[in-house]
Parts: structure tokens; sequence; C-alpha cells
């Protein structure tokens, strides 16, 4: 639903052949179109993400282009299955893992003049965030923006770190992060009854609809304009500089090798 609901849409318009992790209740709107493939995966579970990526992988295809959507907010402390933090989980951790999973395919699919692209979904909020690295449950101390700030952060750091040892290694496969600004979807009805009541008027004059919002990821998957180019920051379809703490080198090395260990991946 939502903005990934569009990006399915708009991807598959422009011809691609679409693998879309969704809910039953949406695959009668797109059935119109005949290059999409409906698959389960849960991304606050480490176990399935795991066995998404390994039926992926079964089916042979190749991969050329990766949009790491899924997301939620404002959420009131929960834990997932595997003992992390709600919104580090679903919208950093599930994210991480899948992304290294399927990079070998990405690698083998991309080509010079054509490379595969990953693109992940932060947001501004990530300007406020702080990364938490001694505590990235956050158990300590525990607020909702505070979450999903530190999460949109680790997103931003991830896509840094990655597309560099992706371009060291000298790989046809690029990383960048996208904004799509505030757009009116289901993630905000996670806010207080009172909050949902004042942002509808609000959100009708001043937020995107999903498919405007939708059209920054998909802009940086297909822009033939953005071929060969990685490691940037995507708002309104230009490249913006996201917040200091996200160049942090040792910051984005530190994340990179703690979210590893946390999801029993060997470090690169």
């Amino acid at each position: 639903r939502g903005m990934g609901f569009e990006t399915a849409k708009h991807l598959a318009r422009l011809g691609m052949h679409v693998v879309i992790d969704s809910f039953l209740h949406i695959i009668p709107k797109l059935k119109e179109h005949t290059d999409l493939l409906f698959a389960y995966v849960d991304l606050t579970c480490l176990k399935s993400v795991r066995q998404f990526a390994q039926t992926f992988q079964n089916r042979g295809l190749p991969l050329h282009v990766l949009v790491n959507n899924a997301g939620t907010m404002m959420l009131p402390e929960r834990r997932t299955e595997d003992g992390f933090e709600f919104h580090f989980a679903l919208n950093y951790l599930g994210h991480f893992l899948l992304t290294n999973l399927l990079l070998d395919t990405l690698k083998r699919s991309g080509r010079q003049g054509r490379c595969s692209r990953v693109v992940n979904m932060s947001s501004a909020t990530h300007y406020a965030g702080v990364v938490q690295m001694d505590d990235l449950n956050l158990r300590n101390s525990y607020t909702s923006l505070g979450a999903y700030a530190q999460s949109k952060l680790a997103l931003v750091l991830f896509t840094y770190y990655l597309q560099e040892q992706l371009a060291a290694g000298g790989f046809p496969v690029t990383a960048s992060a996208v904004d799509p600004g505030m757009v009116n979807t289901p993630l905000y009805d996670n806010l207080w009854s009172i909050a949902q009541a004042l942002k509808k008027p609000v959100a009708k004059i001043l937020f995107r609809t999903p498919a405007q919002g939708a059209s920054i990821s998909v802009y940086a998957a297909a822009a033939s304009e953005l071929e060969g180019v990685g490691g940037c920051y995507l708002y309104n379809g230009h490249r913006k500089q996201s917040s200091d703490t996200s160049y942090d080198s040792e910051l984005q090395a530190e994340l990179w090798k703690k979210s590893c260990e946390l999801v029993g991946l060997q470090e690169a």
C-alpha cells in the first residue's frame, strides 16, 4: 500500500518485471499488471528475510533494481520476535540483511553502462537522528520519534558505506537513498487520535499523494541520468546534502560491522 503500491505500479508500467512483497488484499488492485510476482516476507523477522531471499534466488531471475521501501513510524515501544526495537528492525535491519543476501545477484545482473541499483527509502527525519551504538534497541531511553529518526539515519549511513564498498570493488551496482517528502500514507495511522484529526486538513493541502511520493523511488530506480551514479541522497528529483552525521565514515563502518553481527553475516 502507499508508496510501495505506487512504486510497483510505475515500475511495471516502465516494463520491469516486478517482485513485490505484498498482502493479499492488494493483489486484485494490481492484477492488470502481468509483470508482477507476489511473495511474502516479514522484514521484522530475520528468518523470514532469509527465506524470501532464498526463494527469490531459487527462481534464477536477475535483479536489476532493489527498492527497500517498507517502513513504519511513531509506534509505541515494542520488540520483534528477534528482540530488536521495531523501527530499527523494520526500517533498517531487515533491509540491511535483504540487500546483503541479494548483493551477489545484483552484482551478476549489472554491467558497465547498465548498473544494478539499490534504492533505500529514508526521510527528512534522519536529520534529527542519533545512532545510539551502545543502545541500538533504545532500551535505556525510548521515544517513538527518536526510534524512527535513528532507523532512517541508519539507512543513509548504510547506503553510503555500501556505495563505497561497491565502488572500491568495481562492481556494477549503485546505492542511493531517497527522501519522498511529507506523503499522505497509512504511516500516519499511528499518530494519537488528536494529532490525526489535526493532520487530516493539513495533509490535503501540504502533503504529497502516494503516487507523488513514489516518483522519487521510480526516478532513482530508472532515470538514465543516474546511470552509474551512487552515494546520493535524492529529494524532489535532485541530489541534496544529507545530515552531517550521515557522512561520518567511522560511524558508517561501525554500524555496518555491528549490523553484520546482529543479523549473523560475516563482515566482508
